[in-house]
């Protein structure tokens, strides 16, 4: 690489540069511009590269010189990279060495690992293989070289990256001093990572889930797309949104005296309101549904009005649960499948209790099916 690669190469860089503030600039005046945050690029990538080298007193030149490269290369995931470069540095010989120019040109392979992610400043280390041919008054030919360093790296655009790294360079050079085997040299560099064609498009996001077959898919009888609570174990009973639900089998029209039934009072038809009949042939039925359903198990509860002291009303509530509750088992009703009798007092009304007829209403036994 002679003088006319080295214009080319700070072309290259500043115009890499240029670009890099063009786009900041373009993002920063603009509010609508969209913003993106970087990531994983695998495109190729050139990167030109300036900088300063510190050699090996054996050498006899002058200790710091100017050198230029380029590399190409590209990440293979997301924390390495790999670049094919060349670089070329010149050096001034000592008079009492020779005098004269004594040029190097290298090409090699570099490695580079990196750290954290690619929204941040990333440190990485460096390792390198080349050859390095030497040009001066004793030799013209090729020895190998190595390199190890470290550096950190800055993504500034979703094409852009700038990388500063500094190491050591170590060159098997036998022929250009007379009883020396080679030579380490210290090196500080600058790049301009640009990559190469547009940058890939966001992967694009799954597919939506398929809607449910609202016509064949039930739990618990209830439409799956209707249905609220559908993790509910099978078998429990539901409302029409598909949650558990307050069952009651029917005793409505199974109404109580004022006050009744009395401390002791047995026999249920003194208790209820009139027409008495009426009120049997509901327990009757209700008798009727639990048989006919044998796994069904049920609380039974008293109610009462709102007149009264709430000691005396809870009293009376669980005397009207006991006397249904006693009805039940006497009509073939097994024990095991009712809990209670239990006592609410003039809690949860089912009417006003500022009538006659709704305080009738509230006066009541449920039988409340256990979920």
């Amino acid at each position: 690489m002679k003088r006319k690669g080295l214009y080319i190469l700070i072309a290259l860089a500043l115009g890499g540069a240029g670009a890099v503030h063009a786009q900041d600039n373009t993002a920063a005046g603009s509010s609508t511009a969209p913003t993106t945050t970087p990531t994983y690029d695998d495109r190729w990538y050139i990167a030109p590269t300036v900088g300063g080298y510190y050699n090996d007193t054996d050498r006899n030149t002058n200790s710091r010189q100017f050198y230029y490269g380029i590399g190409f290369g590209r990440f293979f995931s997301p924390n390495f990279s790999l670049d094919f470069f060349g670089d070329r540095t010149k050096r001034t010989v000592d008079a009492a060495a020779g005098g004269g120019r004594w040029s190097n040109n290298t090409y090699g392979l570099a490695a580079r690992y990196y750290f954290l992610d690619w929204t941040a400043w990333r440190p990485y280390l460096l390792g390198g293989v080349m050859g390095s041919q030497h040009i001066n008054n004793f030799d013209h030919g090729f020895d190998p070289a190595a390199e190890v360093g470290v550096g950190v790296s800055k993504t500034i655009t979703d094409s852009s990256d700038v990388r500063v790294e500094g190491g050591y360079r170590y060159d098997w050079d036998d022929k250009t001093q007379p009883n020396k085997n080679g030579y380490g040299d210290w090196f500080l560099g600058f790049s301009i990572v640009s990559r190469i064609g547009a940058p890939p498009a966001p992967p694009a996001p799954p597919p939506p889930p398929p809607a449910p077959d609202c016509s064949k898919q039930f739990r618990n009888g209830v439409n799956l797309c209707d249905n609220k609570c559908p993790d509910l174990p099978e078998g429990t009973i539901v409302g029409p949104d598909g949650c558990p639900q307050k069952v009651v089998i029917d005793l409505r029209g199974v109404n109580f005296k004022f006050d009744r039934p009395k401390k002791g009072e047995k026999d249920i038809a003194k208790s209820l309101a009139e027409p008495t009949k009426d009120s049997l042939a509901v327990l009757d039925q209700a008798v009727d549904t639990l048989q006919r359903y044998p796994n069904v198990r049920v609380t039974v509860a008293g109610y009462t009005d709102s007149i009264g002291k709430d000691a005396y009303n809870q009293s009376l509530s669980e005397r009207r649960a006991k006397i249904v509750y006693d009805y039940l088992t006497a009509h073939g009703i097994a024990a095991s499948r009712l809990d209670g009798p239990i006592g609410h007092g003039k809690n949860d009304p089912i009417d006003t209790n500022d009538t006659d007829a709704g305080r009738a209403r509230n006066r009541r036994t449920e039988l409340q099916v256990q979920q």
